[in-house]
């Protein structure tokens, strides 16, 4: 719940910042993304914590940050409205954007580890 109402946040505060492009779905992607990376690696280094606050943390908060689902219906809107570029921006942003986000999560948490 706490996850969502952040995205939500995150999408009233930019989305009207860059019409073209929703930037609060993308800030909730790429940010939950690096999150999701420093969870991962501090959750695989302690094996003591149950699986029921793995799964709290990274799919319940984490997961209610992130949203696959809207960014999904953005770009299919963007596609339909004939904005091709930008869908494809769009999809490059929010997938290349949380690879490396997760990426450089779980980097930095080895680095301050």
């Amino acid at each position: 719940m706490l996850g969502a109402w952040l995205r939500w946040f995150l999408g009233v505060w930019l989305n009207p910042r860059f019409p073209p492009v929703p930037l609060g779905t993308l800030a909730a992607n790429v940010v939950g993304g690096y999150l999701v990376g420093i969870a991962v690696a501090w959750i695989s280094a302690r094996p003591e914590i149950s699986p029921e606050w793995r799964l709290f943390i990274v799919t319940g908060f984490l997961g209610g940050l992130t949203t696959f689902s809207t960014f999904s219906a953005e770009s299919v809107g963007m596609m339909l409205r004939g904005e091709f570029g930008w869908a494809a921006l769009h999809t490059t942003w929010h997938l290349g954007g949380s690879f490396l986000a997760t990426a450089l999560g779980i980097a930095t948490y080895r680095a301050l580890a």
